[in-house]
């Protein structure tokens, strides 16, 4: 069974700002209706869900709090119906600044804690919460977003990066037990993203660097991410699930 993404219900975690909010916009230009979940970002999120039009809602949930989750869910359900996709993109606190970042021997456990707990139990709540509307309906896309530091470390941000690879664990596992439900759960993992809060202490020379050293000659935008999420979402991808695709330029190959 496919759906197009105009007749799909969006709900994209951590959509306030950056990358979530570029989603939240591609999905509602698509003609599909939005859920643009926040944590803090209130007044984002809500201008962001005002420009979208009636189509969109803000809705906030701290997506490790499971309760959190499941009503969100249920006031989305009641304003737009059965969710039919989710986009986790949710994201701890976090400032991509190699020259500040914790090296191994000073990094405090509740630094990995946090990126786990929303990266991958955040993921777990959301789709506990929405899977079993998809499941009903014999229809679901799950896109989760992942990182490229997973297959090129270039910086060893550790906390982040080992909880975006659990989360490709997840996707895949999710994927093997979702498939013959009619569900496809597949990761989009960008590069360095140019004009996120996540990225604003990252030096422009860094920014030149990766544009120098990719294919493309150029620094992946939200937009760019954006629009591979469309992807799997749309009808094409009907027969991928399991996989992670790798949006930066072709920075990283494999």
């Amino acid at each position: 069974m496919t759906k197009p993404i105009h007749d799909q219900t969006v709900l994209v975690t951590g959509a306030g700002r950056g990358l979530g909010a570029a989603i939240a916009t591609a999905f509602a230009r698509e003609g599909a209706k939005v859920i643009v979940n926040y944590r803090q970002s209130k007044t984002a999120a809500d201008a962001l869900a005002t420009r979208l039009g009636d189509t969109a809602i803000a809705l906030q949930a701290d997506v490790q709090d499971a309760d959190a989750v499941k009503a969100m869910v249920a006031e989305a359900t009641d304003r737009f119906g059965p969710i039919t996709t989710v986009v986790h993109n949710a994201l701890a606190d976090y400032s991509f600044n190699g020259d500040a970042r914790h090296t191994l021997h000073s990094m405090p456990p509740a630094d990995m804690v946090r990126q786990h707990s929303t990266a991958v139990l955040g993921a777990l709540n959301v789709l506990q919460a929405t899977t079993p509307g998809m499941e009903a309906n014999g229809f679901g896309r799950v896109i989760t977003i992942g990182t490229n530091l997973v297959q090129n470390p270039v910086v060893p941000y550790h906390d982040y990066t080992s909880a975006k690879a659990a989360l490709l664990a997840l996707t895949r596992t999710a994927a093997a037990e979702l498939g013959p439900k009619g569900i496809t759960v597949n990761m989009v993992s960008g590069g360095l993203l140019r004009g996120t809060d996540a990225s604003a202490a990252t030096p422009d020379e860094v920014f030149d660097f990766i544009a120098n050293t990719t294919p493309l000659r150029s620094v992946t935008t939200p937009e760019d991410a954006a629009d591979a999420v469309l992807f799997f979402a749309c009808p094409w991808a009907r027969a991928i699930t399991g996989q992670n695709l790798i949006v930066d330029g072709g920075l990283v190959f494999g």
